[in-house]
């Protein structure tokens, strides 16, 4: 299990658990570990840090990262085509512009929220960026397991996002040294890929220009 580690603190105990993601059929989705689990409420400040989203072969790779707010996402380009990183994702909106390899771009991300993250250039390019304003945090594995360490005692929620399925949550009350168990399902049966639109709100023109 990954998670971003913090300093173990007087009153903290443990979330720990498995979400899973129903599909067309009722078929249990594999494969989880591009989810996202957190614990929302805690006001604890998170250690800074960075994350990479790399272009290559005309696909962002990974497909999802979590970094704090203040954090940054370096875009580099490892493509001989340009590319045009961007999101029109509220408060976090941001445009790198055209370059090609072996130029990067950067972005620090100051606001909490999912960004949704494209290329100007090529439609099938998405990526996701999680901004967290708090530390508690865990990238679940392959099978859904996760464990989430150092969560304040208190009453939170804790949530969990998928790519195919959205959101799911689950009030908790954590205790001090305690260990809490979490199931999360996340319904994916309905999903579909939707096209989206160029970062002037316009539909992609056919063919490719880079």
């Amino acid at each position: 299990v990954l998670s971003l580690a913090t300093a173990a603190s007087a009153g903290a105990g443990t979330v720990r658990g498995r979400i899973e993601v129903i599909e067309k059929g009722g078929k249990q989705a594999s494969g989880l570990a591009d989810a996202v689990v957190w614990v929302e409420g805690p006001k604890v400040k998170p250690r800074p840090s960075s994350a990479t989203i790399t272009m290559k072969g005309k696909s962002f790779v990974p497909r999802v990262a979590v970094v704090p707010v203040g954090g940054s996402v370096e875009f580099p380009n490892q493509d001989p085509v340009f590319h045009n990183v961007f999101s029109v994702s509220g408060e976090n909106r941001f445009d790198l512009d055209l370059y090609k390899k072996p130029k990067s771009g950067a972005w620090v991300f100051r606001h909490p929220g999912l960004v949704r993250v494209y290329c100007n250039i090529h439609p099938q390019m998405s990526a996701y960026v999680l901004v967290r304003d708090n530390p508690f945090w865990a990238r679940p594995t392959e099978n859904g397991g996760f464990e989430i360490p150092d969560v304040p005692a208190g009453a939170w929620v804790v949530k969990a996002w998928h790519e195919r399925a959205g959101e799911a949550s689950q009030a908790v009350t954590a205790t001090e040294g305690g260990v809490l168990d979490v199931s999360l399902t996340l319904d994916g049966s309905k999903w579909k890929r939707a096209p989206h639109k160029n970062k002037f709100g316009k539909d992609y023109e056919a063919g490719e220009k880079y």
